[in-house]
């Protein structure tokens, strides 16, 4: 019997199961909200719950109990290629010429000051679940969004929320004009093969006149002949 054996496999092992949650949860706490399939958001959701219940005691032992189960990533919530170099000293970040992450803001520190101090009088419950109605690409998974109480305004849920999704769309796109470039050559072509026929029925009447006129001539020549010679 499974005794004291919570939770989903997910068709996972131990260690790749604990890295995935690691990962999401990270991702959770960085940006607010975060797409993924429903089994995975439900996977993930106490163990994020219980980090913030953790974060609101707000002691040295609760920091360091976050930080032995997501570590101590550094906050990464822009593009750092496309930001200012002086921007991100501002804000904590430190780049290399190439704009390569040398260091910067720590999640667990927004965790701790900004993300817990909000459910200080909330007991529990600190995210949800919003079902999409949409799939996954690869594998038609369903697709939820797993977010903070509080950050219900977000990329995720105005549909922006994959780029595999904005890419597969612009092949769509791209396909269904290529189709129509292709339906419209056909057309062209049929209409170029059909003309011809059209042009020879349309000059068989001029020849039919032609051999009715020179007949009529040739009768009038013999019926002339005919009276001269009476």
């Amino acid at each position: 019997m499974r005794h004291r054996v919570a939770g989903l496999k997910l068709g996972r092992d131990t260690e790749h199961r604990l890295a995935m949650r690691r990962n999401m949860a990270v991702a959770l706490f960085t940006h607010g909200q975060i797409t993924t399939t429903v089994p995975k958001a439900k996977s993930v959701r106490p163990f994020v719950e219980k980090l913030i219940t953790a974060a609101r005691r707000g002691d040295l032992a609760a920091r360091r109990r976050v930080i032995k189960a997501i570590g101590d990533p550094i906050l990464v919530d822009r593009d750092l290629k496309a930001s200012d170099r002086r921007e991100l000293a501002a804000d904590g970040y430190r780049v290399n010429k190439y704009h390569e992450l040398k260091d910067g803001p720590r999640v667990v520190k927004k965790l701790f000051d900004e993300i817990a101090p909000r459910y200080a009088d909330r007991a529990g419950g600190y995210t949800r679940i919003v079902r999409l109605g949409k799939h996954r690409i690869g594998d038609g998974s369903d697709l939820c969004v797993l977010q903070l109480v509080g950050d219900e305004e977000g990329p995720q849920v105005s549909g922006d929320y994959s780029r595999r999704r904005d890419k597969a769309n612009r092949r769509m796109e791209f396909a269904a004009g290529k189709r129509k470039q292709r339906t419209k050559g056909a057309e062209a072509a049929t209409a170029t093969e059909q003309a011809p026929p059209q042009e020879e029925a349309a000059a068989e009447p001029e020849t039919e006149a032609t051999e009715a006129t020179e007949a009529e001539t040739s009768g009038e020549d013999q019926a002339g002949e005919a009276s001269s010679k009476d």
